[in-house]
């Protein structure tokens, strides 16, 4: 009996906050608040995701710039 596969979590790490962190949510559950793409990294293995899937593969959805971008309140002040 051929099973189906199991479909992948949507994983969103949102847009950057004025403080800089980002919320991570599995479609309305919010897994954590991160402020380093170290953070995404361990909110995402406590979910019991693999750090590959969560750097390179098209798990994690990047809202508002991508794994690099972590910007404080510095780049908000007028």
């Amino acid at each position: 009996m051929a099973h189906s596969p199991t479909p992948h979590p949507h994983i969103v790490v949102h847009s950057p906050a004025l403080d800089g962190s980002r919320r991570v949510t599995e479609g309305d559950v919010t897994l954590g608040l991160a402020s380093h793409l170290d953070d995404v990294i361990e909110i995402l293995r406590l979910a019991d995701l693999d750090r590959a899937e969560v750097e390179e593969g098209d798990l994690v959805e990047w809202q508002g710039g991508g794994p690099d971008d972590w910007p404080g309140l510095s780049e908000y002040d007028v």
